[in-house]
């Protein structure tokens, strides 16, 4: 089989950066070229990594779990449905390319800071790749009225709304009254007014402790994954988070420092 490559040029007016082949161009090669997503995660996960540019000395200090490979590319599948993203531009096929390496880059600055010898990637650590879907998308009227970063945070929250059924029990918006659910002792700690907070450049050590120091956490993620592997452990506790958030069972606040997690309805019965 024969590897050809066609180089083309564009006057830079006529540019997009989200993927589109510009009139220009069909007038130069006169032929439309047709091109599609990827329709799989596993296909993009592989082209993906196929065309970021990640050191080996950095994927080797920094353990990435697969949860969170295809996390990143939900985002983009996501975005491609959203409400507030055009439809017409679309997203750059490359967005989830740039946010893989945002990811990475987030958790190298970390270990830099911390001097911790490795490190594995964080939910919080997907703050990072925020702009990188901000400059890979073209947002319509209702998005503009959001802002770019809101819009960013609620394709991220539906990307683990979307793939959470897929690892622990699905949350429901109503329960059964004296019905025990998988996630109570999870949500009970919240409603005693307590509170989580994660530092953005929180070392190893600290994190870990503070996961370990809210109840019940460990547990889920020990009964619905038991062949989990050991490294991926604090990642699954710390998603599980983000997806009683994302099910607006928990609050999430972003602060200057770092995240913080509650449950402001405790706290405000807990006052009366």
């Amino acid at each position: 089989p024969l590897e050809i490559q066609f180089i083309f040029t564009a006057n830079p007016e006529d540019y997009t950066n989200r993927g589109s082949i510009v009139t220009p161009l069909k007038d130069r090669i006169g032929s439309q070229i047709l091109t599609h997503y990827p329709h799989s995660l596993s296909i993009a996960k592989k082209i993906t990594e196929q065309e970021s540019q990640v050191s080996k000395e950095k994927a080797a200090n920094i353990h990435l779990p697969e949860i969170a490979k295809d996390l990143l590319e939900q985002v983009g599948f996501e975005a491609r449905k959203s409400e507030y993203v055009d439809a017409k531009s679309g997203v750059s096929a490359r967005m989830s390319i740039t946010a893989f390496e945002n990811l990475y880059s987030t958790a190298e600055r970390r270990l830099l800071i911390t001097q911790d010898e490795k490190t594995s990637i964080r939910m919080t650590d997907f703050l990072g790749i925020i702009p990188a879907i901000n400059g890979k998308i073209e947002l319509v009227y209702e998005g503009e009225q959001e802002g770019a970063n809101e819009v960013s945070f609620h394709l991220i929250s539906m990307s683990i709304k979307t793939l959470f059924p897929k690892y622990f029990p699905k949350i429901e918006k109503l329960e059964k009254p004296n019905e025990v659910g998988p996630y109570d002792e999870v949500l009970e700690w919240f409603f005693k007014d307590n509170e989580l907070f994660f530092e953005d450049d929180l070392n190893e050590k600290e994190y870990c402790k503070t996961l370990d120091n809210l109840t019940g956490l460990s547990k889920i993620v020990k009964k619905h994954l038991p062949d989990l592997d050991k490294k991926d452990h604090y990642f699954m506790m710390e998603f599980i988070l983000w997806g009683l958030e994302s099910h607006q069972k928990l609050n999430k606040l972003r602060r200057l420092e770092g995240i913080y997690f509650k449950d402001s309805l405790g706290s405000f019965i807990n006052r009366l």
